[in-house]
């Protein structure tokens, strides 16, 4: 007995000792590492897999530290206000998976296409609450929605279609994903909109952010099809977007291809989305901030 007692005191002592805490758990050496290689996510998710420990010392510290670091603006309007410890509903590492992750596009009962897009990581993002206003309705434009310009995929010649959205899509078409996330999303009037029309939540869609459950806001009726297609640049009504009870967004439309002298002649460029280089954190706008996916020069 006295030598179990023994034992268990050593094994005690050491667990507590300096010596025996290694450099990969320690907070600070961890924050200085990725502080030096400009919080690379392709790095930081690596080293989130290689232990619980390691994970969920990212979960408590890294993922936030990086969304500071690359998106500032952002993060700061999205924690004003709402809690006074910071925290953000589905965790900081489902808000860095949104400014990083492109969650590709997968057929639903509201957009069809017959090719699934796989995720992927985004070299650029800009996100703007400004344009998150076209994808509100007039009974929610107090919310505050911050949503990313569409990524673009040339997904070849397919038969695609959607509600209300004609016969079927042009070979032209390219498919659109954009992704958002909303501020206080708990006591936001579209979360209250879609508990009063007791909404049913999609049987076989979640949120590829966090993993939890979302409305339809197109089995909603939430979506403001004429600002939110003008905004994403599509022309023939056909998109979806889900959002999950988080307030993460995720949707996808068909995009009209543009031509190179459509793309070149800045013709839908305004002054606001005129977007400048920052300290360390790509570029941001008057309306919008770009992340960028590492840093030039690293």
């Amino acid at each position: 007995m006295v030598n179990k007692r023994f034992k268990s005191s050593n094994e005690s002592n050491e667990l507590h000792t300096p010596d025996s805490s290694s450099g990969i758990l320690d907070e600070k050496v961890l924050l200085l590492v990725f502080k030096s290689i400009n919080w690379d996510p392709h790095i930081l998710c690596l080293m989130a897999c290689v232990s619980r420990k390691v994970s969920a010392v990212a979960k408590r510290v890294l993922w936030r530290e990086l969304c500071v670091s690359r998106a500032p603006r952002m993060v700061k309007g999205l924690i004003h206000g709402t809690s006074a410890n910071g925290r953000l509903n589905g965790g900081w590492d489902s808000l860095a998976k949104i400014l990083f992750y492109c969650c590709g596009g997968t057929p639903s009962r509201n957009f069809r296409v017959e090719k699934v897009l796989k995720g992927h990581f985004a070299n650029a993002s800009r996100f703007s609450k400004t344009s998150g206003q076209s994808f509100l309705t007039k009974k929610c434009q107090h919310d505050v929605l911050y949503i990313s310009d569409p990524c673009e995929h040339s997904i070849g010649c397919i038969s695609n279609g959607a509600s209300g959205g004609g016969d079927g899509g042009s070979n032209d078409d390219d498919l659109g994903v954009f992704r958002g996330v909303f501020k206080g999303f708990v006591k936001s009037k579209t979360r209250d909109f879609l508990l009063e029309r007791r909404i049913e939540f999609e049987e076989r869609i979640r949120c590829p952010y966090c993993g939890f459950r979302v409305w339809s806001m197109t089995s909603a009726k939430l979506i403001p099809r004429k600002s939110a297609l003008k905004k994403l640049g599509s022309n023939d009504g056909r998109l979806e977007y889900y959002v999950c009870v988080n307030g993460h967004l995720h949707g996808t439309c068909w995009l009209t291809r543009l031509s190179t002298d459509d793309d070149d002649d800045g013709s839908d460029v305004d002054d606001d989305d005129e977007c400048v280089r920052s300290s360390s954190t790509g570029r941001t706008s008057s309306s919008g901030e770009v992340i960028c996916e590492t840093l030039v020069g690293l």
